[in-house]
């Protein structure tokens, strides 16, 4: 059998439909959008019905939604631009501990820059604690941030309760969005969030583009400057192709979005399953209900996370640590070390994630390799 991908956490193959539709905006309709002749507004109206998708998407106004280079981008937008912007109402943010690298890097920065963050804790399942969140709200609280769905263990977070939080006590709450996209449904009309990020690469859209949802009553300053495009708010001439690119990936997600969850289920069942019956240890990450789909993180007591990863590889399987590799140092994650789970597990947890492209019949392999190479690496 060919290799199987199934790390679609980090990143998702492009839809063929999506590739078409970027075609023309890489040949010939390569107007910048600023311009006012008729290759500029050529592009300024594929600019305006992309950010009209996007916006349709989460319920939003179009007015609400700036285009990014990717969920980093818009993370650190929406973090930093909230605090640079609200700093004379409060120096105070709060998130919690799991964060994605682009939210907690962007708290450290501002760390350093005079400002008090408090990180929540979460409990053994990767949730925060909500009476913790209670506590540490303060008068100079001026903003809040906590993913809808991590990354990692793929543990959703109670955005409701955590929004009304934040709106008794009229603090702007942010949500790193990023996974959460395409697999759950985001209503801003329904939802207590101010801002939403979310990114093209995760719904098998381009590299290099997302967007920030900030609802019309934040007040956010640029991080960005040099120009006067996405109204201000972030300078730089758009990344056109990749927007194109984007809304086309956000209408086919949207479309099968209930069949992708469905699939994605039987196939973390089917790995469970093929697991039992092989009768290894393992050891599932995250909350037992609440999770996102597509994501698996595991545990095989008494492997080691790195070799296992590498043994994958060679067996024709991606997968991934949910570990960044630093300096060609493994860190162990963060996510897991805040879930205070046992070392054994920490040292041996392995993400699978699933997409576009993969099937049963792969997903059955793929669990059947692993659990060969579990029984090959305790001997």
């Amino acid at each position: 059998m060919a290799d199987i991908y199934l790390d679609h956490a980090a990143t998702t193959p492009i839809h063929p439909d999506v590739v078409e539709a970027m075609l023309p905006y890489l040949h010939e309709k390569h107007g910048n959008p600023s311009s006012l002749h008729r290759f500029g507004r050529t592009t300024r109206s594929a600019l305006d019905q992309a950010r009209e998708t996007v916006a349709a998407s989460l319920g939003a106004s179009p007015r609400e939604i700036t285009f990014t280079s990717g969920g980093t981008e818009a993370d650190n937008f929406a973090v930093i631009g909230v605090a640079m912007a609200n700093r004379d109402r409060g120096k105070h943010i709060i998130t919690s501990q799991i964060e994605h690298h682009a939210v907690l890097d962007a708290m450290h920065f501002l760390e350093e820059n005079g400002f008090d963050v408090t990180y929540l804790p979460v409990d053994k399942t990767g949730t925060v604690d909500l009476n913790a969140l209670r506590e540490a709200v303060r008068d100079d609280t001026i903003l809040i941030s906590i993913m809808y769905g991590n990354n990692e263990v793929g543990t959703i977070q109670p955005i409701e309760e955590i929004g009304e939080i934040a709106r008794e006590h009229e603090i702007y709450f942010h949500s790193d969005c990023v996974q959460a996209y395409g697999m759950l449904p985001l209503d801003v009309q329904k939802l207590p969030v101010d801002l939403i990020s979310v990114s093209s690469h995760k719904i098998n859209g381009p590299k290099g583009v997302g967007a920030l949802y900030a609802a019309r009553n934040v007040k956010l300053a640029p991080i960005l400057f040099g120009g006067n495009q996405e109204r201000q708010r972030r300078a730089g001439t758009e990344n056109v192709s990749g927007i194109v690119g984007f809304a086309s990936a956000v209408a086919i997600t949207l479309e099968e979005m209930a069949e992708r969850r469905q699939k994605y289920e039987q196939f973390r069942r089917t790995m469970l399953d093929v697991w039992e019956k092989e009768a290894i240890d393992f050891v599932v990450n995250g909350h037992p209900e609440r999770y996102l789909p597509h994501i698996l993180n595991v545990s095989f007591p008494g492997t080691d996370t790195e070799t296992m990863l590498m043994k994958m590889d060679l067996a024709g399987i991606a997968v991934s640590s949910g570990s960044a590799c630093t300096s060609g140092s493994l860190q162990r994650s963060h996510v897991l070390k805040a879930m205070q789970v046992e070392p054994e597990r920490l040292m041996s947890a392995i993400r699978f994630s699933f997409g576009l492209g993969n099937t049963e019949d792969e997903v059955q392999e793929a669990a059947r390799k692993t659990a060969d190479i579990v029984k090959r690496s305790l001997g």
